[in-house]
């Protein structure tokens, strides 16, 4: 198919809340610019492969028993139904990175699950330690991406595989007890969590976090990719309050006084955290790094 968006587009930038880099298993750019993306949906798994053409025209092609969802949801995952009317920069800094940035869209995927093993797998670790344990488990328990993408590209784990995990397994891939039993918790319910996205907004992220294990963290990261939601705000981030703090004024920030900066934003606070860390705001580096734990020798 191919998908001509009605408004300014940077691909790159809408689909990086999706992928953790050049390591990601499950979303993977190939020279030439076609960025490859393997995932479960309601129908089964899928792969969709992207390429943004000369004159601004995207060409997407699906595979598997989920491309045809896939291929229905490429103009929601591309931010056509981002709504960004009301917003107001109230910094100097916000807007000047909105004017930098004419092309981000807040995108929405329509799955909750994918983006919330590797949220869970993001608690309180560092990002290292998640991503490796997000390799393991994609390569050991999920599966080949259907098509014909790049060899590493992988499917991410079913609830039903995460529920087949043996402790040793789970121990193996770095996974404390805390997270994996929040994830065998989810795969449980996994088929009803995936009604958050049509509660969407406070409620759609209350709903996730019935899971134990699940808190405001958690749900927010999984709502900013499943429908987009401009206002949830990941609190408990050991990097964005800093960030946002430094960026807009001046000083580190805990959560309150994050919270406290960003009011003005409501209900699109989201949005401004968005225009600040692609713009390039970063947490100024002070004192040692995180220690990087590694479970598996535990």
């Amino acid at each position: 198919m191919r998908f001509r968006p009605a408004f300014e587009l940077d691909l790159d930038t809408v689909l990086g809340p999706l992928s953790r880099g050049s390591r990601s298993p499950n979303v993977v750019r190939t020279e030439g610019g076609v960025t490859w993306l393997a995932a479960n949906t309601a129908d089964g798994a899928g792969t969709l492969a992207l390429l943004r053409r000369a004159d601004g025209e995207i060409e997407a092609e699906a595979w598997g028993p989920g491309a045809d969802r896939l291929l229905e949801g490429v103009p929601a995952m591309l931010g056509a139904h981002d709504d960004d009317s009301g917003f107001v920069a109230h910094h100097d800094v916000i807007a000047s990175a909105r004017r930098r940035n004419p092309g981000l869209r807040l995108g929405s995927t329509g799955r909750v699950w994918d983006a919330l093993v590797l949220a869970v797998l993001e608690q309180k670790v560092t990002s290292a330690e998640a991503l490796r344990s997000w390799g393991e488990l994609c390569r050991w328990f999920g599966e080949q991406a259907p098509g014909p993408g790049p060899s590493r590209l992988r499917v991410p784990p079913t609830p039903v595989a995460i529920r087949s995990i043996v402790d040793w397994k789970w121990h193996r891939a770095g996974v404390d007890l805390k997270r994996r039993t929040t994830l065998i918790a989810a795969a449980r319910v996994a088929p009803r969590l995936e009604k958050a996205v049509e509660l969407k907004g406070v409620e759609g992220r209350a709903w996730l976090r019935k899971v134990p294990g699940i808190g405001v963290w958690t749900a927010a990261e999984v709502a900013q990719r499943a429908w987009g939601d401009p206002d949830a705000v990941s609190f408990g981030d050991y990097n964005i309050p800093s960030m946002v703090g430094h960026a807009l004024v001046g000083t580190k920030l805990d959560d309150v006084g994050m919270s406290e900066v960003l009011a003005p934003y409501s209900p699109q606070r989201q949005r401004a955290v968005r225009y600040l860390s692609t713009a390039g705001f970063r947490r100024p580096r002070f004192g040692p790094k995180i220690e990087l734990r590694d479970y598996r020798a535990m």
